[in-house]
């Protein structure tokens, strides 16, 4: 699990319980609107599903939560460890060595990267198919991305919507209330109740929508930093280049941070254990 997302979720949504508490909020006003949540979050997931086609709609708003709440099980410094222990094989016995190595990997995307090398394509062809399969996953976390986009546009607009309607009711009231004295008591608890809606649409815009959009972009982002290592790296075993050039040539992709640990520690970048995922 992606702790980073649970605790954040759970101190952002910690921190309005607190400041409502502090403001001596009423719950009940905010329990009486159930119908409030089900506009915001039926009448946002209505209008952003009709802002795509169904299969996007899907794949983006299912997907987008496993990213956001499952940690990636790749990591760029254990692919460069991996891609140096192939270069060096490659370099003793050759790359039909690497057979059984590649049908280990659990990465399909490295899999075919190396079959193809054993197979003899040329380097050519095996960059454009690797870098066609990287601009289509390019392609679907900037789909997810949207739709977690265009729920977090909706939902403060649905919860106008929301309040709209509760102030047309109040104002309904009114009427009936003729000249009670109580009219401002119960002028001040409608509108109250009216603008939860708003609360509802804004809330779940900016603590659940827009932060998830923005870490399926990270994740998109990770997701092809390690998809280029491995097309450098793949490359680079096909053409026979050194293994210790080859990691100085992937350890140019590691954050300059993490490459000053590297190399005070007098280490390889990487340990040739990956599985990928």
């Amino acid at each position: 699990m992606d702790f980073a997302t649970i605790v954040g979720l759970v101190i952002a949504f910690g921190a309005i319980v607190v400041a409502a508490w502090q403001g001596h909020a009423d719950p009940h006003v905010f329990l009486d609107r159930w119908d409030a949540l089900v506009l915001i979050i039926g009448g946002t997931i209505g209008a952003t599903l009709t802002s795509f086609p169904m299969k996007t709609f899907l794949r983006g708003f299912l997907g987008g939560w496993k990213v956001a709440f499952v940690e990636p099980i790749y990591h760029e410094r254990e692919v460069i460890g991996t891609l140096v222990s192939f270069a060096e094989k490659a370099r003793r016995e050759g790359l039909l060595a690497l057979e059984n190595e590649a049908a280990a990997l659990d990465d399909d995307f490295m899999r075919k990267g190396i079959q193809l090398v054993i197979d003899g394509r040329d380097t050519d062809i095996i960059r454009k198919i690797l870098e066609t399969e990287v601009s289509f996953v390019q392609e679907r976390g900037a789909k997810s991305e949207s739709v977690f986009m265009t729920l977090g546009g909706y939902s403060p607009t649905l919860g106008i919507i929301g309040t709209v309607l509760g102030l047309i009711g109040m104002l309904k009231s009114l009427g009936s209330l003729g000249g009670s004295g109580n009219v401002a008591g119960s002028m001040g608890t409608a509108t109250a109740v009216a603008f939860v809606a708003t609360f509802f649409g804004i809330l779940f815009a900016n603590l659940l929508w827009l932060p998830i959009a923005s870490k399926i972009k990270e994740r998109n982002g990770q997701l092809l930093l390690v998809r280029e290592i491995m097309i450098e790296g793949i490359l680079s075993i096909q053409a026979g280049d050194n293994p210790r050039l080859l990691e100085e040539k992937l350890h140019a992709f590691l954050d300059p941070n993490e490459r000053a640990t590297e190399v005070e520690e007098g280490g390889h970048v990487g340990e040739p254990s990956y599985q990928g995922g």
